[in-house]
């Protein structure tokens, strides 16, 4: 049998598959084999290593730091996905004068380091550091998600905004009512990808002397000593791991739960009428 995409494997393909497997399995068992001895021998599984994790100021500043990290988070995505759609309306908009000089900004900003313009902000306008933190980020991901948006609204079929013309809409109603929609839903995987990244740019916050979760660490690290630099990285790590798979666990049910609206619900069968007995 025949698939229209591929051949289904036989007996030898799936044999040598099997084999593939296997020794990339082990290659990788064998990676991590050699990892674990490595720290073991560096003491890095030393009890006293971890013993920090009893005190309550190490905890007191990781949470600290966490609640910096998604408050700048937080803030610069609640301003960079509206101002990422303007700036996407603005990119595709009918009049060069408009869209030429967007598309210019928006080159510029994406073509420029989040690092820097967090120093531009923070060092030409005398901010603070979260302002500064924020603004860098709100600069960058805005110009990401409005090209982003673009291209979901450019892979929709001509037809959909012909069909929004023709029943007399006008043309911003048509990109708001029946564009924008569909581009966000096609588009969510890449716009959480974006949130993801967003909320790991933060991290270049403590090159502003801004106190997220990395600069906590470091203060830590550096106060407490070296021997304990790897425990906190690992928590700090582990932290950040998990804040990103609820924020895409978050990003799926919301993909779900509109896929279910723009498909009308789930049809329900209806009872079965009793039908009259024929006289």
């Amino acid at each position: 049998m025949s698939s229209v995409l591929y051949d289904v494997p036989g007996p030898k393909a799936r044999r040598i598959s099997l084999i593939g497997s296997i020794v990339g399995s082990l290659l990788i068992l064998g990676l991590l084999a050699w990892i674990i001895m490595t720290f073991a021998q560096q003491g890095i599984f030393e009890g006293r290593r971890w013993q920090i994790f009893t005190r309550a100021d190490v905890w007191t500043l990781l949470a600290n730091g966490l609640g910096a990290t998604l408050s700048a988070a937080a803030l610069a995505a609640v301003i960079a996905f509206p101002l990422g759609l303007l700036l996407c309306l603005l990119r595709i908009a009918d009049a060069a004068f408009i869209r030429i000089p967007i598309r210019v900004l928006l080159e510029f900003l994406r073509g420029m380091p989040v690092v820097l313009m967090m120093l531009f902000v923070l060092l030409g306008f005398g901010t603070s550091p979260f302002i500064a933190v924020v603004t860098g980020l709100v600069l960058y991901n805005s110009a990401v998600f409005a090209e982003i948006i673009r291209a979901g609204i450019q892979s929709l079929p001509k037809g959909q905004r012909e069909a929004g013309l023709a029943i007399g809409l006008t043309s911003f109603k048509s990109r708001m009512l029946i564009e924008l929609p569909q581009a966000i839903r096609r588009m969510m995987p890449s716009l959480v990808a974006q949130m993801v990244v967003l909320l790991k740019d933060t991290s270049l916050g403590y090159i502003v002397a801004y106190g997220e979760l990395l600069r906590a660490v470091q203060v830590m690290a550096d106060f407490l000593g070296t021997q304990f630099l790897f425990p906190i990285f690992f928590v700090a790590a582990a932290i950040y791991i998990a804040i990103n798979i609820i924020v895409s666990r978050i990003a799926v049910w919301i993909e779900r739960r509109g896929s279910k609206k723009a498909a009308g619900g789930v049809a329900k069968p209806e009872p079965e009428k009793a039908e009259a007995p024929v006289p």
